[in-house]
């Protein structure tokens, strides 16, 4: 006898109530953790509300997929939320991280190379039980859909019966639910799979807010000032750092010797510079910006950046990446990926340590377009420095003067130590490239009067809290995300040019700079005359000399 269609368990909506209950619960893991730690599952209240918040989950995630419940869509919608949510709960879980729209942007633009760091045994068993296996299951269960009315009937009804519970749900909890996502804001990006829809649904919308075909020009006043008497052309070398923590670095005052090599050049360390995101993704497009921080994430359109101005200016301008591209702001610039290139010396594990940018470098240069060499010429490399978790992978066996260091991507299998050893490991190495980068400019001081400067886009957790990595949301994001080291290094020629003194900018290493000054930072240092240069963002301008 056939079950009355409420009853069939060939519905499909028993499947989406299924699937839906087991993402709500077993993929969610990081969420219970963090109500547990913040106390808040302590007490029969306490259980109500994690029920609630269970029910939430659920019964949104029904009410989304009761819109796909349709024969050709509902198994790939199950597939796709069931493989995120796994992927989410093993990344939440292992690294604390939590998934918004800036950590998703970081998702969709990992290179190969940064996601082959990330595989372990720990990955592929978390994602085989709570997404693989469930997935089987899904495609081997079989549907009766019926006949379009009557499905899209049973949908309507499905999704106006999860939508008045939820409502319910909602109304009852509300109290607890407002004052915890209030207080506790990092728990709305922990509630799985929902963080991964919302996050793409946030960038599929993009377009609603900014209008991603208009690149506004500007500096197209940009012009050199003249050249003192005497002066050669410039060279600049600016160095972004990838995943640099200011309080790791002894130049700053740490108290490991993590920078031998830069204590014995004569540079300039600003202890309190702060970036303008937590990932590369966010931060780098912005501190090539003249719009700074809020403004930049609230543009209604695109514009040109630093080096469309430099370049306009009529200066020499090449980007050098050794890590996962320049996100947009080297598109209309020449610029060349070091990354792949066969060196038996620099490029052992796949990937290259960062002195391979200065293999062949003089040759780069020549390569540049003479006329604009003889006004000047900015190098950007942009480092894989200390990208994590493989943290051991960025420093080589003759820069490893803290052991023992962890090498595993599962940093919680390691002591929070070894995680330390191994990133204070590759800011050594940091240390090494740098000065090594000084040198290199040091034998082109006859043709050049020649500078340097590092800045890092973005800093790093390295188990504090027991938070590891990066990419939290700036609002919530620790300190230690987001104090990242800023140096500087003159020629004595680039300095008489310029009117600085190395003694001046030591003397201003306590004072706040951050990634919304970099823009006016390099024009001034550069010479670059134009109204969209503003002197009173250029903390360089602080110690120039007329």
């Amino acid at each position: 006898m056939k079950l009355p269609l409420n009853w069939n368990l060939r519905n499909p909506l028993w499947l989406i109530t299924l699937a839906s209950a087991w993402m709500a619960t077993a993929a969610n893991g990081a969420l219970w953790r963090e109500l547990g730690t913040l106390a808040l599952l302590d007490s029969p209240a306490g259980w109500a509300f994690g029920a609630a918040l269970s029910l939430i989950i659920a019964l949104a995630l029904m009410a989304l997929l009761c819109l796909l419940a349709w024969r050709w869509t509902l198994k790939p919608a199950l597939t796709f939320l069931l493989l995120a949510a796994a992927f989410g709960a093993h990344f939440m879980l292992s690294y604390r991280v939590v998934i918004d729209a800036t950590m998703m942007v970081n998702v969709l633009q990992t290179n190969p190379a940064e996601a082959a760091d990330l595989l372990s045994l720990r990955l592929g068993a978390l994602v085989l039980v709570l997404g693989v296996l469930p997935v089987a299951v899904v495609w081997r269960t079989p549907l009766d859909y019926g006949r379009w009315p009557r499905r899209l009937l049973h949908n309507l009804l499905g999704l106006l019966g999860a939508s008045a519970l939820l409502v319910a749900v909602l109304l009852a909890s509300f109290q607890p639910l407002s004052s915890t996502m209030r207080n506790h804001k990092q728990v709305r990006y922990l509630m799985n799979p929902l963080n991964s829809v919302y996050a793409l649904g946030y960038l599929a919308a993009q377009p609603l807010r900014r209008d991603e075909s208009i690149m506004e020009a500007i500096g197209q006043d940009a012009r050199l000032a003249p050249a003192p008497a005497g002066a050669r052309p410039p060279l600049l070398v600016l160095v972004l750092g990838e995943t640099g923590r200011s309080g790791n670095f002894s130049l700053n005052g740490y108290a490991r010797p993590t920078n031998t090599e830069l204590a014995r050049e004569d540079v300039a360390s600003w202890r309190n510079a702060w970036s303008c995101g937590t990932s590369t993704a966010a931060s780098v497009p912005c501190m090539f910006s003249h719009l700074g921080r809020s403004d930049f994430e609230s543009r209604p359109h695109n514009y040109e950046g630093l080096l469309d101005v430099l370049q306009r200016a009529g200066l020499a301008v090449l980007w050098l990446d050794n890590q996962s591209g320049c996100k947009g702001t080297c598109e209309r610039v020449p610029h060349a990926d070091t990354s792949h290139i066969k060196n038996p010396a620099l490029c052992t594990t796949g990937e290259c340590l960062d002195g391979i940018m200065l293999e062949g470098l003089d040759e780069r240069l020549a390569a540049l377009p003479a006329e604009r060499r003889a006004r000047g010429v900015v190098l950007v490399l942009h480092q894989m420095g200390s990208h994590g978790p493989a943290y051991w992978q960025r420093s080589p066996e003759a820069y490893k003067r803290f052991l023992p260091e962890c090498r595993t991507v599962d940093l919680q299998r390691c002591s929070r130590e070894q995680v330390v050893n191994a990133y204070d490991n590759s800011i050594a190495y940091t240390d090494h490239f740098l000065a090594s980068t000084i040198g290199w400019l040091k034998g082109r001081e006859s043709s050049y009067d020649a500078a340097m400067v590092y800045v890092a886009d973005h800093g790093e957790s390295l188990g504090e809290n027991n938070l590891y990595l990066h990419g939290l949301p700036y609002a919530i994001a620790p300190d230690v995300q987001k104090h990242v080291p800023w140096i500087t290094w003159l020629s004595t020629g680039f300095a008489r040019r310029s009117g600085l003194s190395t003694e001046c900018l030591r003397k201003e290493g306590d004072a706040q700079v951050s990634h919304d000054n970099y823009f006016h930072s390099v024009l001034g240092l550069m010479g670059v005359q134009t109204q969209v240069y503003q002197r009173a963002l250029d903390p360089y301008a602080r110690c120039a000399r007329p």
